[in-house]
């Protein structure tokens, strides 16, 4: 009989910690394209999220037994995620071919003396709970060939939205932003293929909105809209020498956190009004998407944004008025939805290692050449195996 194997699920929860993002899709075995069967948005557990976003803060301490306790719960989350968006596509576990699993960052040190990222979420527990096998740590083979293990979409962008007439942007706006440059040459060339983590997306609003009125996100961008810039405020936060970094570069909540935003309030001779803090934080976001784009990759000349920031109105508009007369639009005028992009991004990064094809884009992360990213988790044998 032959393999049935043909579909590929993507799971993402990004730094905001607010959902899984689950996509089961199938591609084009000659182009790559891929068709979406299902998607699923799957919440948290109570208190899960809390104890996430709790380990960002400075001098943060987690014991082995908490560790591993976590690692097992997102694991959890994650299959759950996974079996959800399976039967929503009305599949069975063995069309699937793999599931690539981004994990939960926790930590994000790339730079350290000894360099790393670590995801939670354990692979061998998913892998049990639904039945297929998984692919999971995405970051570090990059990082052992001296690379940032981020961002780790560009590769798929280029795969999906390089034009061979137009130089084009992708930006990603989750809890952290970031963009992929594509000049007409990623079309046809995957060394040309530029892209970095420009800063803060949706994370900080999302924190301060949280600590103010206890809400996970400011729908629409609504409060930020409702209040002032403050120009002191913007001018501390813009001056962090990040913004000035040239890539290759990548960041997390980690460092744009809430301790991070604490010091620069502290340092303040004034107290800004909470709503003025929101707006000031949007217009970051905003700002610093758009001078590295001008910074590092002059001549674009369309922008298509993906993530959830599509939906924060009030930033969309922020962003175009920073771009001028570059047009804006979101990654749905290209033909895929914007809120699916990075959970497709892993369903695609699973294919590649099961493909032995490079899921790296060392023109982004800096890494010394090439690699095949991701462990894998093989699916458990039928009950009868041990008969046979």
């Amino acid at each position: 009989m032959p393999d049935q194997r043909d579909c590929y699920i993507g799971l993402m929860s990004g730094t905001s910690v607010d959902a899984v993002d689950a996509i089961v899709a199938r591609f084009d075995s000659a182009q790559g394209r891929p068709e979406i069967l299902a998607t699923h948005s799957h919440p948290p557990p109570t208190g899960l999220r809390d104890a996430l976003l709790g380990l960002s803060g400075a001098g943060q301490r987690l014991t082995l037994l908490e560790y591993g306790r976590l690692d097992q719960a997102v694991g959890s989350w994650f299959a759950e995620a996974a079996n959800a968006v399976i039967d929503k596509a009305a599949l069975s576990a063995d069309r699937i071919a793999a599931i690539g699993s981004h994990g939960q960052t926790i930590w994000h040190a790339p730079d350290d003396t000894r360099p790393f990222s670590l995801q939670i979420g354990a692979a061998p527990r998913i892998a049990a709970e639904t039945g297929c096998s998984v692919v999971a740590d995405f970051r570090n083979a990059d990082i052992a060939l001296g690379g940032q293990g981020a961002p780790l979409v560009c590769a798929f962008h280029a795969a999906l939205f390089a034009d061979a007439d137009t130089h084009r942007v992708a930006v990603n706006i989750g809890g952290i932003a970031n963009i992929t440059l594509l000049p007409h040459q990623a079309a046809s060339d995957t060394t040309a293929i530029r892209g970095f983590d420009t800063g803060p997306g949706n994370g900080l609003m999302d924190a301060w909105i949280q600590r103010i009125h206890g809400r996970s996100h400011d729908a629409a961008g609504a409060w930020a809209a409702s209040g002032t810039i403050d120009d002191a405020l913007f001018e501390a936060l813009a001056s962090e020498a990040y913004f000035q970094r040239p890539p290759p570069k990548s960041t997390g909540r980690e460092y744009f956190g809430l301790d991070w935003l604490d010091r620069h309030l502290e340092a303040l001779p004034h107290a800004p009004d909470p709503a003025d803090v929101q707006a000031t934080l949007c217009e970051l976001t905003a700002a610093t998407i758009i001078d590295a784009i001008e910074r590092f990759g002059p001549g674009q000349e369309a922008l298509y944004l993906c993530g959830g920031g599509v939906h924060n109105r009030y930033l969309v508009e922020r962003i175009a008025a920073w771009a001028g007369p570059r047009p804006v639009e979101t990654t749905g005028m290209l033909g895929l939805d914007p809120d699916w992009i990075e959970a497709l991004a892993f369903a695609w990064l699973a294919r590649q290692r099961v493909l032995g094809q490079p899921g790296n884009a060392p023109g982004v992360t800096g890494a010394r050449g090439l690699a095949v990213l991701g462990a894998w988790h093989a699916a458990p044998l039928p009950s009868d195996a041990a008969d046979a």
